[in-house]
């Protein structure tokens, strides 16, 4: 059965860097489309900001992003708009030292904690996701195995006739990856890569959306997104199991990662209202199951 995809969240450069959700529309087969969301300088604004009422201020991965998106616009109109929420993005290592700092109320992150990260942070689990290895879809590889994927990114392999099943020929590889501060390539490094490293020749982006478009318009492309990110590229079977979101809930897929919403300290106020509506409500955990996979 084919599912349903929610309203996608269409990213672009925001200021100072971030990357923000400007925004939404349903595709094919789309769910029923999302509240109308207003872009505003410095964030995505979701609902109708008020000094008589809290704000909810995230930043972070831009994985998470179009999941924190999806759930704060149900949760405004479930909770009678009780909150206004300001969402930019940056990656994963951006969210975590913005809360640290106060910066923000809620750092988004798609990958787990480092012994590195300030002291005093609580990385609260909201759902799980996978992590697709992706080719243009002229040259659907059939399957990589871990020293394939390894021999790709490392550098260990530049043309696609030393990749078996490839369809470019002698063509050089254009490897594409993610920045040092994102937490898709946090955990790329760790599920896919380890104890290799990626490439630093390989050309680095900022965001999922970024390497999805990069890849779909290069036929020697290949890189790694979240599975949201995949559509209009070749997901490419990773130990002989296809990169799909059924196979990532049954747990065949491998390549999975946590997504955490993080705070300093246990959450409060507003904050611990809406973490603790998306880690129990019946609502939130549909929206999460369409198009991520929810926790156990």
């Amino acid at each position: 059965m084919m599912r349903k995809r929610l309203p996608r969240v269409v990213l672009a450069a925001g200021v100072a860097g971030a990357l923000v959700a400007v925004a939404i529309s349903p595709g094919a087969g789309a769910a029923p489309a999302a509240p109308k969301v207003t872009p505003k300088r410095g964030g995505l604004v979701i609902g109708k900001a008020s000094k008589h009422k809290p704000t909810i201020s995230m930043s972070g991965s831009t994985s998470v992003a179009p999941l924190a998106a999806l759930l704060a616009q149900k949760y405004v109109r479930v909770c009678n708009h009780c909150v206004t929420f300001r969402l930019l993005q940056g990656g994963s290592d951006v969210g975590v030292a913005d809360v640290a700092h106060g910066r923000v109320t809620i750092g988004n992150s798609s990958r787990d904690p480092k012994p590195t990260d300030p002291s005093g942070l609580v990385f609260n689990p909201i759902a799980h996701d996978a992590i697709c290895v992706i080719t243009n879809t002229s040259n659907p590889v059939p399957n990589l195995d871990q020293n394939g994927v390894q021999q790709i990114f490392s550098g260990g392999v530049h043309q696609w006739n030393q990749v078996p099943g490839a369809q470019r020929g002698n063509d050089a590889i254009a490897v594409f990856v993610r920045t040092p501060a994102s937490g898709t390539q946090d955990a790329f490094q760790k599920i896919f890569m380890n104890p290799f490293n990626v490439s630093g020749q390989a050309k680095q982006l900022a965001s999922n959306g970024l390497i999805q478009q990069s890849v779909k318009s290069n036929k020697d492309g290949v890189g790694y997104v979240s599975e949201y990110f995949a559509k209009g590229t070749h997901a490419v079977p990773y130990k002989g199991v296809a990169c799909t979101l059924r196979n990532a809930k049954s747990g065949q897929y491998g390549g999975i990662r946590t997504f955490y919403m993080v705070t300093r300290g246990k959450p409060k106020g507003a904050a611990q209202r809406w973490i603790h509506w998306i880690r129990n409500n019946k609502q939130a955990k549909q929206i999460i199951a369409t198009q991520w996979v929810p926790l156990k």
